[in-house]
């Protein structure tokens, strides 16, 4: 069945809890952006995935995780310090890891959201994007991705404990330097933060313990999902309920009862 447009069906300002922009038109020739985030719903659930870029119906927005953003910034000042004089930061000496943060013209806008690495993969159109937190390098430039985690967990943390989307998150970024002709090694970094619960009192401030978790990706499942995410998207009408899926399992709750 042909696409029409689904742009031009909404109005301007849109309605309430329906997005009108930045929605994927089979029709148009622009390139259109994708996110590493968004290429992470179409794996959770392709309805879900469907129904936020394609009809602009988003998911609702959990609570904002300030703490993790604080601790996120302050950890980019932190390396930045010896990113500029050319050094290890403490902790990769703690660890024995004989590399440095990379310097690069355009690491900022690498970290900034909306930006990021951006590569366009030309088979479906997609500017593909994600933003990173830090990128370290060896003497022979190869580059390694590193991502910064906090919590407060008193259980510990390792490799065996990383969430897949953790995981994916990692292998996309491997992925996106490739594409912009850098040498990437597959393994990456975890800096994890941990904060302490068990001190007697909070006295205003948080004390965190910090480690490097290391992780061997493989970015063989990205083209494929790619793929998979553009065929989504040009589909006529959206995939079935996710059976995993928490927020389709309460919409299909609510149409049978009419809500």
């Amino acid at each position: 069945m042909p696409r029409t447009s689904k742009n031009t069906a909404k109005t301007a300002g849109g309605r309430a809890g329906v997005r009108s922009r930045n929605l994927f038109d089979a029709l148009d020739a622009k390139p259109f952006r994708l996110s590493r985030s968004k290429i992470e719903l179409f794996l959770e659930c392709p309805r879900c995935f469907y129904l936020d870029r394609t009809l602009g119906i988003d998911r609702p927005d959990g609570p904002p995780f300030t703490l993790n953003s604080a601790v996120d910034a302050l950890l980019k000042k932190e390396f930045d310090i010896h990113r500029k004089n050319g050094e290890p930061h403490p902790l990769m000496t703690q660890y024995t890891l004989p590399l440095v943060p990379f310097d690069h013209p355009e690491l900022d806008t690498w970290r900034e959201n909306f930006k990021g690495v951006q590569y366009l993969h030309a088979s479906t159109n997609l500017l593909i994007c994600g933003a990173v937190d830090d990128i370290w390098v060896d003497d022979s430039g190869k580059l390694f991705v590193v991502d910064y985690k906090a919590t407060s967990s008193g259980k510990e943390i390792s490799e065996a404990t990383l969430r897949g989307s953790y995981r994916r998150q990692m292998e996309m970024y491997q992925w996106l330097l490739r594409r912009n002709g850098f040498t990437v090694s597959d393994t990456g970094y975890f800096v994890y933060v941990n904060a302490d619960r068990d001190r007697a009192a909070f006295d205003g401030k948080l004390e965190f313990s910090a480690q490097i978790i290391s992780y061997a990706g493989s970015d063989d499942w990205v083209e494929q999902a790619i793929s998979d995410a553009h065929a989504c998207l040009c589909r006529s009408n959206a995939p079935g309920t996710g059976a995993e899926c928490d927020w389709c399992r309460y919409r299909e709750a609510a149409r049978k009862v009419n809500v």
